[in-house]
């Protein structure tokens, strides 16, 4: 009775959880006269596919999609190629200061990006680089965050294989990336789901970054859309929601288990 008890709780905070999703999706599938309605039905009566035809031949969308990959790709490799050696360098090198470096590191973790926006703001905008994928791009190339994971992952490596490549002739560098980079696998995954979903959801700094519609993300573009093509018609805007959530909801689905695999590799599973 115990564990039925604990399993219902469950179900019903996952619902309570997925219910404006589904909502978002039900509203995506309905006509304009079904929405406008006195009566709220989670299931469509006449479902249409009209709003995302719409939302994506009528709108800009698929530019702010491709502008979401843009960014957060450049950032994901921007931040692995950092990450990597940094890590590396902190789980199996010694050198002065690494306790001092680490500890940094963690104090960096306590500071949001809030707090520096205004400054990395005042560079860009000295380099003339705001209104660009550079602004959007290299604020996040250096991640606090990043460096703990991996640097956590790292240290579970033996040092007998480290020491045992560097008899074989590899460089400290090629020892972190064909090696170290291989067996933490399972956490740079977890770490990119988590870099992804930041990034592709922020809609903080892209509304400081940018003005240009061009170069928006897809949660300013929906805020473009919601102001110039909506209107009085929620479903092409709950359509192109729908749009924006789902890349993030397929891809944590097909990396659910090196998501889980890599966080209990870190430590930081209870």
């Amino acid at each position: 009775m115990k564990r039925v008890i604990l399993l219902g709780l469950l179900a019903l905070g996952a619902v309570m959880v997925l219910l404006p999703f589904l909502w978002m999706v039900s509203v995506s599938l309905k006509p304009q006269e079904e929405i406008f309605t006195a009566s709220a039905r989670l299931v469509p009566r006449a479902p249409t596919l009209a709003n995302y035809w719409q939302a994506l031949t009528q709108t800009s969308i698929p530019r702010y999609l491709l502008n979401g990959v843009i960014v957060t790709g450049g950032i994901l490799v921007l931040q692995v190629l950092v990450s990597v050696p940094c890590a590396y360098a902190l789980a199996h090198r010694d050198f002065r200061g690494r306790g001092l470096l680490f500890a940094a590191i963690l104090a960096a973790l306590l500071a949001p990006f809030h707090v520096t926006a205004i400054p990395i703001f005042l560079g860009l905008a000295r380099l003339g680089w705001l209104n660009s994928y550079a602004a959007l791009i290299l604020p996040f190339t250096a991640t606090a965050f990043g460096l703990f994971l991996l640097r956590q992952a790292f240290g579970r490596i033996p040092g007998e294989l480290i020491d045992a490549a560097r008899v074989d002739g590899l460089s400290e560098m090629a020892i972190a990336w064909r090696i170290a980079f291989p067996l933490a696998m399972p956490t740079v995954i977890a770490f990119a789901i988590f870099s992804v979903t930041a990034h592709w959801n922020d809609l903080f700094w892209p509304m400081i970054a940018t003005t240009d519609p061009q170069l928006a993300t897809p949660p300013r573009g929906i805020l473009f859309f919601r102001d110039a093509e909506s209107g009085d018609n929620p479903g092409p805007l709950m359509a192109g929601a729908v749009l924006i959530t789902a890349p993030l909801v397929l891809a944590f689905l097909l990396s659910q288990r090196r998501f889980t695999q890599g966080l209990a590799n870190t430590g930081l599973k209870g």
